[in-house]
């Protein structure tokens, strides 16, 4: 249910709602910016354009699904938790959402350093896209159509001076609505762009099942008119199961953590009580996994397709085509608070639905499960990434951004950092203003659409999610203007409280046998860094005159304090050290 803020947020975000073309209503016929697409980077990307300063119109098929969770029902994890902290440090909507809709939060890589760490949490779906379309519907400068669009509008561009053959000048919708006019345009369309739906032998045109299919004279722009690389890939969703018919007996038990990890930096809680909290179940697949897969194989239209799926999503049939003989892990992880669904993450299958539900029963687990809702593949157009620039204008066509699954990627976190990138970019282009840089030492959000991973980070030591907001909120508001006050003023007081922290610890100094008994039972000690004995040998360097060293050499690397996920925020001076 909504709260007593959002229902007047949806009520206050009403009157600037229209739909196309029945009771075609728009409040400009010209904006800066006008967004396609209602999903991850859909949101992001409009919510950023007009904080940056744009008059902006998101254009979606269904207001309803905006914010919606397609598939699995979970946000973060390694890699990608991190850019979950850098779109909210960079005051984006998915990590606030995140803390509100969470009921399972867990950090991943505890055992491991904090540059690793990742947080990750279970959402329920009705709250997430709940907070996401309340939010929406609240931001100045943002207006929002039900409408699909059929086709953009493009012009030679006959300035010398700006590069590509192209320039989009707005959308045109399907039916007989008038055409829109914008300076930049920006394509999320996820998986609607001429998508096709894919259950055992019969495949139908959509996206997502239950949604509309998109119109394929958005397809035929890009690559008849603008002369793009246009490419073909697939993915798939498993099917959900009601949970009241798993026997969770046979199934491993895992927890969520006790003290719940805010993904926002303006949170100090999540709106889930630790005590709340639902857990995941762990099950394995069975070789009957393995026989049903293969029995499958010649009813299933989307596996017998050459066209090939992101990396990092495969399929339950993908993956024993690839690795036969091998048990594979299988979360069941719940999908709301009150809901009596579970999604097995790991079983996303497209095989006729009574194959599924005989696939399913070879779990031990799973031995009397019944299905809801069966999966089903879909494939879909996407654009070659190549022909991007680092702020994902298309490089031949001036005004024209994508952002999300169109650039060939896959995952909520990297279409939503996608998102606010080209957002800000699209925003100030159509403000002419410098668009935004970040760099692969400042963030994890950069210039490649690719699925993220602390493994492919040179600097990750440097890029731990629990200092995003010191890398990037200052930048955001200074020079780009996409952050709120609040967010800059909380960013800056953790900043100043640290410079001041360091400034104390570097100040006491003793000999390394002093600090050696002083701290050998304290805290500091069990940081990850490595013992004292190991330090000191790292530290030889930071020696001072008589062989002393400071507080700060033990304690600043690589982490900037001793408790998970900075939790020494609100820690200041006038506290005893630790």
């Amino acid at each position: 249910m909504l709260t007593r803020k959002w229902w007047s947020s949806l009520r206050n975000g009403l009157s600037r709602v229209s739909r196309a073309p029945a009771g075609y209503r728009a409040i400009h016929r010209r904006y800066d910016v006008i967004v396609v697409g209602g999903g991850h980077a859909g949101t992001e990307a409009a919510a950023a354009a007009a904080r940056v300063g744009a008059e902006t119109l998101l254009v979606t098929q269904k207001i309803d699904t905006i914010g919606a969770l397609s598939c699995n029902p979970s946000l973060g994890g390694v890699g990608k938790g991190q850019l979950v902290r850098e779109v909210d440090a960079l005051d984006g909507l998915c990590g606030r959402a995140g803390d509100r809709a969470g009921i399972h939060f867990s950090v991943l890589n505890r055992s491991k350093g904090p540059a690793v760490w990742g947080p990750r949490a279970q959402l329920d779906r009705q709250r997430y896209r709940d907070f996401i379309q309340a939010e929406l519907l609240a931001t100045p400068r943002l207006e929002v159509m039900e409408g699909s669009v059929e086709e953009l509008l493009v012009e030679e561009e006959v300035d010398p001076e700006k590069p590509g053959r192209h320039r989009v000048t707005g959308i045109r919708l399907a039916g007989h609505a008038p055409p829109l006019e914008a300076s930049s345009v920006i394509l999320t369309t996820g998986t609607f762009l001429s998508g096709f739906l894919f259950l055992g032998q019969t495949s139908s045109p959509g996206g997502r099942i239950g949604d509309p299919p998109s119109s394929s004279g958005l397809s035929r722009t890009l690559k008849e008119t603008l002369g793009l690389q246009v490419g073909r890939l697939r993915t798939g969703t498993p099917p959900r199961i009601l949970k009241d018919s798993v026997d969770l007996t046979l199934a491993t038990l895992h927890p969520p953590d006790q003290h719940p990890t805010p993904f926002s930096f303006l949170n100090t809680h999540t709106h889930c009580k630790p005590e709340e909290q639902l857990p995941c179940y762990l099950v394995r697949t069975t070789p009957g996994v393995d026989r049903v897969v293969m029995e499958s194989l010649d009813d299933n239209s989307h596996i017998q397709e050459d066209t090939k799926g992101p990396r990092y999503c495969p399929s339950i049939e993908s993956r024993v085509l690839r690795f036969p003989g091998r048990s594979h892990q299988v979360w069941l992880e719940p999908e709301g608070m009150t809901s009596n669904l579970l999604y097995p993450q790991g079983l996303s299958m497209t095989m006729p639905p009574d194959m599924q539900l005989r696939l399913l029963r070879q779990i031990p687990a799973l031995h009397r499960v019944e299905i809801s809702t069966p999966g089903y593949g879909v494939q879909y157009d996407y654009v070659c990434p190549t022909q991007l620039c680092p702020s994902l204008q298309v490089k031949t066509t001036q005004g024209l951004f994508l952002a999300g699954q169109i650039n060939g990627t896959t995952g909520y976190e990297e279409a939503a950092a996608q998102g606010l990138w080209a957002g800000v970019n699209a925003a100030r282009s159509a403000l002419a203003a410098p668009l935004l840089a970040l760099s692969r030492t400042e963030s994890y959000i950069v210039t490649e659409p690719y699925r993220m991973f602390t493994s492919r980070a040179e600097f990750r030591t440097l890029l731990r999610p629990d200092n995003a907001d010191l890398r990037l909120t200052l930048k955001g508001f200074e020079e780009v203007g996409c952050v709120s006050a609040q967010r800059y003023n909380e960013a800056v007081r953790v900043k100043e409280g640290l410079e001041e922290a360091f400034a104390t610890l570097g100040s006491l100094s003793r000999s390394p046998r002093d600090w050696r008994k002083t701290l050998e039972t304290s805290s500091i000690s069990q940081n990850k860094g490595g013992t004292l004995t190991s330090r000191r040998r790292r530290s030889r360097g930071s020696r001072g005159r008589r062989g002393c060293i400071s507080l700060q050499t033990w304690t600043t690397s690589p982490c900037l304090c001793p408790c998970p996920m900075r939790s020494a925020r609100s820690w200041t001076v006038s506290d005893p050290l630790p």
